[in-house]
C-alpha cells in the first residue's frame, strides 16, 4: 500500500509535466494513456501530469487492444504512454487488421515499467515509425516520473534530484558504489508527506551517469534498467537477468521480440530452455535452416552470458501476450 496527501499528488503531477516535457510534448499534444488506471500508479500519474502540463489526454487504461487501436484511429494521439511489450503488441494487432501502424499521428512513445532493450527500442520505433523514450518510477517512491529519457539526448534517464537521492549500492554487501559502477538503485525521497522513505532498496539495476548531456539539464543521470536483482536467476553458478538473453535474441534477424524462459532441472543439474518466436517468413523456411538459426542462438548465448540452454523456435503469434508488465521467466525448479 501507498499513500499521498494533497502535496504529493500536486508533487506528482509536477514531476510528470516534466517527463512529458522532456519528451517533447507540449499542451497542443494529446496523450494516450495506456497504463492502468487500478491499483496500479501508472496510469494516474500519467492522468496526473498530462493535466498539469495542459495537454488532452485519452483516459484508455490497460486491454481491450482492438479499442485502443480504434481510438488510435480516431482521436489521434500524437504521444502514447504503456509499457514497451504492450506497445509492440499493439503494433502487431494492428498489423492483423490489416492497418498501417505508421499512419498514425503517433511521434512519441514514453513507456516503462518493465526493463527493455535498444533492440526493442529499434523494433518499436520500426513497426511505428516514433521516438521510444524510457521513464522510470515505483509506487513506494512516488509512481512514474522519478526519472525520464530525454528526447535530445537518449542516453539515460534524468533524475528529479531536487525530489529524491540516489544511490547505488552492491545489492550483495550494501556497500555504496562510485558512479558509473553498475548496482542496486537506493532512493530516499524529499519531499514525499504521506510515505516518506530513507535508502529505499529498488531492486532495480542500473548505473550513474554525471556526464553533461546535450539537452542542458544537469540531474545525474540513471542507465537504463538493466533488469532486477529479484528477477536475475542463477544456474549452474551464473547470475543471467532476462535482458541479457533479450539482447542476444534481438540481434539475429528472423527472431521475434517474444519469448520465454523456461527453468527446469533435471536430476541435480538446473536446465535453460529458451522459447522464441520466429517471423513468418522464417518459420516457413525448411527444418534445416530452423536448426541452423536455433544451433547459432545457442552459441550466441553460450558466447555472450556463458551458459548452455536449450533453444526451442515456435511459431509466430503462440506465445503468450501481456496487458501489462510481461512474464519471461517460469521457474519449474521449486514446483
Amino acid at each position: 500500500m501507498v499513500a499521498y496527501t494533497k502535496r504529493d499528488i500536486e508533487t506528482w503531477a509536477e514531476l510528470m509535466a516534466r517527463s512529458f516535457a522532456a519528451a517533447g510534448l507540449t499542451r497542443n499534444d494529446i496523450i494516450h494513456n495506456a497504463y492502468g488506471y487500478g491499483l496500479f500508479t501508472g496510469g494516474l500519474g500519467a492522468h496526473y501530469g498530462a493535466e498539469k502540463l495542459g495537454a488532452s489526454v485519452i483516459p484508455m487504461s490497460g486491454g481491450n487492444t482492438k479499442k485502443q487501436i480504434m481510438i488510435l484511429q480516431d482521436f489521434g494521439p500524437t504521444a502514447i504512454c504503456c509499457t514497451p511489450s504492450y506497445l509492440l503488441f499493439l503494433a502487431e494487432t494492428g498489423e492483423e487488421m490489416g492497418i498501417d501502424m505508421k499512419s498514425l499521428r503517433l511521434r512519441v512513445g514514453i513507456l516503462g515499467a518493465e526493463p527493455w532493450s535498444e533492440r526493442m527500442r529499434a523494433e518499436i520505433e520500426s513497426r511505428l515509425d516514433i521516438t521510444a523514450l524510457d521513464i522510470y518510477g515505483l509506487s513506494e517512491v512516488m509512481g512514474p516520473g522519478v526519472a525520464m529519457e530525454c528526447i535530445e539526448g537518449r542516453r539515460g534517464l534524468h533524475i528529479f534530484e531536487d525530489n529524491f537521492i540516489v544511490e547505488v549500492i552492491d545489492p550483495a554487501t550494501g556497500e555504496v558504489l562510485p558512479d558509473g559502477q553498475r548496482g542496486e538503485l537506493v532512493f530516499t525521497t524529499l519531499t514525499k508527506e504521506a510515505f516518506p522513505l530513507i535508502r529505499y532498496r529498488t531492486k532495480d539495476i542500473s548505473r550513474l551517469m554525471r556526464e553533461v548531456c546535450r539537452c542542458g539539464r544537469t540531474f545525474v543521470r540513471m542507465e537504463r534498467i538493466s533488469g532486477r536483482s529479484d528477477d536475475m536467476f542463477i544456474i549452474r553458478g551464473v547470475n543471467v537477468f532476462p535482458s541479457q538473453i533479450e539482447s542476444v535474441i534481438m540481434e539475429i534477424e528472423g527472431l521475434e521480440p517474444h519469448y520465454m524462459l523456461i527453468l527446469d532441472r533435471e536430476g541435480s543439474l538446473d536446465t535453460l530452455e529458451i522459447q522464441v518466436e520466429v517471423s513468418e517468413k522464417i518459420f516457413s523456411d525448411e527444418i534445416r535452416k530452423l536448426q541452423t538459426m536455433e544451433r547459432r542462438i545457442a552459441k550466441d548465448i553460450k558466447d555472450y552470458i556463458g551458459i548452455s540452454a536449450k533453444i526451442k523456435l515456435v511459431e509466430p503469434k503462440s506465445l503468450q501476450r501481456f496487458e501489462g508488465k510481461a512474464q519471461r521467466v517460469i521457474d519449474k525448479r521449486n514446483i
